[in-house]
């Protein structure tokens, strides 16, 4: 009677045959506030592939169910209607996750980026993806969406800055603006202290030191800033930055912020993420740096829960804070 629940089974009632209840997740938190948005502009309609549920739109879809587009398993068709939507003057939001949102990469450059629309491609799942395995690990995205032009991506620290986020690609771009964003909770929770920064496309500093600096995207920040606590009570001062947006990068603030000693953490494949962008902005500007990066090497990650494939790659606060300590500070 629900297929769609039961697609891929979270822990439930057997007597009721309804789900658990389970804390907050990105997808939740993303739903709500595209839907207080849309009640303020009719222009948002929101759009996914069979994943109404699983990218947090269900309460959207109740709510605009004349501005809700499902298209089912066709996330190609998805971006060429959004293109044609904003082209048309709406506010097309789609959700997809990472890993299917690579079917509709040719539809991405020539129907939305081509025409420069005004289209928010919200990349659900982005990172690994635990239980649902090798098929399904958003960790590509950031790569292949980052040669494209006119797209802005960005990705959230926590909760607050993903709220933020889509305010902003929604009214301060005029193109194309992908957000991502990894499935789960936040890990840590941190106040917005200036969102205007948001909207001019700025980084941020969490933290200060002047021992090592780690430049951190997504959900990775709050694992650079736990990592940073741990070298701190070795007595290691770490600076933690928060990129904020993959592209446009934020070079000023970057290079502002270097240390001798830097460290990039991505929720990501190392190749074409944003180690390699930031070993290119060290070459660039010609500064010879000593240089640690944390991601996900160049093969296909297996099937396992993110705790346990952290723990295999030296993804976890503890592995990060003893490796630059063992490769620098010993």
């Amino acid at each position: 009677e629900n297929p769609d629940l039961y697609h891929g089974v979270s822990p439930f009632s057997l007597n009721e045959g309804i789900a658990l209840k389970e804390d907050d997740d990105y997808s939740y938190i993303f739903g709500k506030k595209l839907t207080e948005l849309a009640k303020k502009d009719n222009r948002i309609v929101a759009i996914t592939a069979a994943m109404a549920s699983g990218t947090g739109l269900s309460h959207f879809k109740e709510t605009f169910p004349d501005r809700f587009f499902d298209v089912e398993i066709a996330e190609q068709h998805a971006m060429t209607m959004a293109a044609g939507l904003a082209l048309g003057g709406m506010i097309p939001v789609i959700s997809i996750y990472s890993s299917f949102a690579q079917r509709a990469y040719d539809q991405l450059i020539h129907d939305v980026a081509l025409q420069n629309a005004h289209v928010v491609i919200c990349f659900d799942r982005a990172g690994l993806v635990g239980r649902d395995g090798e098929t399904h690990q958003g960790l590509y995205d950031l790569a292949f969406s980052k040669l494209i032009p006119n797209l802005t991506i960005m990705a959230p620290k926590d909760y607050g800055e993903l709220e933020a986020m889509l305010e902003s690609a929604i009214y301060d771009n005029d193109g194309p603006v992908i957000i991502r964003y990894p499935r789960g909770s936040e890990s840590l929770s941190y106040p917005l202290a200036d969102k205007a920064q948001i909207g001019k496309g700025k980084a941020e500093i969490i933290r200060n030191g002047d021992d090592v600096t780690l430049i951190a995207i997504g959900k990775m920040v709050a694992y650079a800033d736990k990592a940073a606590k741990i070298l701190e009570d070795k007595g290691i001062r770490a600076k933690v930055i928060n990129v904020r947006f993959f592209k446009p990068l934020d070079k000023e603030t970057i290079l502002d912020n270097l240390s001798e000693r830097i460290c990039t953490l991505e929720d990501g494949t190392l190749c074409g993420g944003l180690a390699e962008v930031i070993d290119s902005l060290l070459v660039e500007n010609n500064l010879s740096k000593a240089v640690l990066h944390f991601g996900y090497p160049d093969h296909f990650i297996a099937q396992g829960s993110v705790e346990e494939l952290e723990k295999v790659y030296g993804l976890t606060q503890e592995d990060i804070a003893h490796k630059i300590f063992k490769t620098w500070f010993e």
